[in-house]
C-alpha cells in the first residue's frame, strides 16, 4: 500500500510503497478515509534525532494523526467493534492505566509523547493499525442514517477534541454576565469559536489579523470579530463588550503579544487557556501581573471525552467541519497549501482519488 512517510532526519517525507499490516491482540485495522493535516507535521522531519529518540520515536514511520475511516480488520480480544463501521481513531495517545487516564486525564499521559503519525505509523496510508481499539476508537454511526462521514470527520480528532478539551475548562469559570474570547481563527479557532457559543451561551469575540478569518468567526457564531493582535485590540474588544467583563480566554497563537492581550483582557477568577505553540512567553513578573484568583493553563491533545463530545456535537449537527479535500498522491502538494496559509477549511488526505464534489466541505 502507498504511505506517505519520514524516512530519514533532515530530509523530506516521502509517498512510498509499504506491507498491508495485519492486527494482532486488542488492534483493528482501519482503512482510511481522510486524514487531516497538522502544522505540527511539517516541524518533525526536520526534528533533530536526539529529540526524536528520547520521545521513544523510531525511523521509519508514516505521518498523519487525524483519522477516521471504517474498519478493516479486526484482532483477538476487540469486542466493541465490527468490521465495516465508521470510525474515528483518538489522535492523542494514552495507556489506559496510569494515575492520569483512570482519572480521565489522557492528556496528562506520560505516554503521550509518541504515536499514531508522530513515531509510529499513523494514517496517511490506505490502512493503519490501532493499539487498544476499544478504548480510543470512537463510532460514526451509520451515514446513511444521520452518522458522521468518515472522510470528513478526521479533524475531529486533533483539532476539534483539543479546541473542546480548553473551552470546557475555559467555561467552568465563566459566569452568564461575561464573555469568551477567542484568539487566531486557523483550524483550531474555528472550532474553538463554534464551542464556545454553543456550549457558553455567552457572547464570544474573535480575535485574528486576518479579515476572511474575522469574516469566518462571524459566520461560525462569533459575536463580534477584532482585528489584532497589537496596541489597539485591547481597546477594541473592550469596547465591543460595552463593560462586559472576559472571563475565559482561549489563546489559539500562544505569541508574546497573544499572552500579554490575554492577560490584560482576563477578568479576577477568569481562566486562560495557553494552546498555540508559537513560543512565546509573558515578559513581566507573574506576581501581581496576573489578574486576581484567574487559572492559566496550557496543555497538548486532549482527553478521550473530548473526542466523544465533539462526535456528538459534529452527529446532532451542532459543530460545522470545513475541510479541503486532496488525494494521498497530492500530499505534498497539501502539506504546501498548509504551510502557505492558504487554505479555506482543514485538510483532509484520502487515499483515494477524490475530488470536492465527493466530499462534505462544510459537514
Amino acid at each position: 500500500m502507498p504511505a506517505y512517510r519520514i524516512v530519514e532526519w533532515g530530509r523530506a517525507p516521502e509517498l512510498v510503497e509499504v506491507p498491508i499490516p495485519e492486527p494482532g491482540v486488542g488492534q483493528i485495522r482501519v482503512r482510511v478515509a481522510g486524514c487531516g493535516l497538522c502544522h505540527s507535521d511539517l516541524a518533525m522531519s526536520a526534528m533533530p534525532a536526539s529529540i526524536a529518540e528520547d520521545l521513544g520515536w523510531h525511523l521509519p514511520f508514516t505521518l498523519g494523526h487525524e483519522i477516521a475511516g471504517w474498519v478493516d480488520a479486526v484482532g483477538p480480544g476487540v469486542e466493541r467493534h465490527r468490521e465495516g463501521a465508521a470510525v474515528a481513531v483518538a489522535a492523542a495517545t494514552s495507556c489506559g492505566s496510569c494515575r492520569w487516564c483512570t482519572r480521565g486525564l489522557e492528556s496528562a499521559c506520560s505516554r503521550g509523547g509518541a504515536g499514531r503519525g508522530y513515531g509510529r505509523d499513523g494514517g496517511l496510508a490506505t490502512f493503519v493499525l490501532v493499539d487498544g481499539a476499544d478504548r480510543v476508537v470512537v463510532g460514526l454511526g451509520d451515514v446513511g442514517e444521520g452518522g458522521l462521514d468518515p472522510a470528513v470527520a478526521g479533524p475531529l480528532t486533533d483539532a476539534g477534541a483539543t479546541s473542546h478539551h480548553a473551552v470546557r475548562r475555559v467555561l467552568a469559570r465563566v459566569m452568564p454576565d461575561a464573555a469568551v474570547v477567542v484568539l487566531g481563527v486557523g483550524g483550531l479557532g474555528a472550532f474553538a469559536v463554534q464551542l464556545a457559543a454553543e456550549l457558553g451561551e455567552v457572547p464570544v469575540v474573535a480575535v485574528d489579523i486576518d479579515a476572511a478569518r474575522r469574516e469566518l468567526a462571524l459566520e461560525l457564531g462569533a459575536s463580534a470579530a477584532v482585528a489584532g493582535v497589537d496596541e489597539s485590540t485591547l481597546t477594541q474588544v473592550r469596547k465591543v463588550l460595552e463593560g462586559r467583563p472576559v472571563d475565559g480566554v482561549v489563546d489559539l497563537v500562544g505569541s508574546d503579544a497573544s499572552i500579554a492581550l490575554g492577560v490584560d483582557l482576563l477578568a479576577p477568577a477568569g481562566s486562560l487557556a495557553v494552546v498555540g505553540a508559537h513560543g512565546g512567553s509573558l515578559r513581566r513578573p507573574w506576581f501581581g501581573a496576573l489578574p486576581g484568583d484567574a487559572e492559566v493553563f496550557t496543555f497538548q491533545g486532549s482527553d478521550l471525552a473530548d473526542l466523544r463530545a465533539v462526535v456528538d456535537l459534529a452527529s446532532a449537527g451542532r459543530l460545522r467541519v470545513d475541510v479541503e479535500p486532496f488525494a494521498l498522491s497530492r500530499v505534498a502538494e497539501a502539506y504546501q497549501a498548509l504551510s502557505d496559509g492558504g487554505l479555506n477549511g482543514r485538510a483532509v488526505v484520502s487515499p483515494t482519488e477524490v475530488t470536492v464534489s465527493t466530499m462534505n466541505v462544510a459537514w
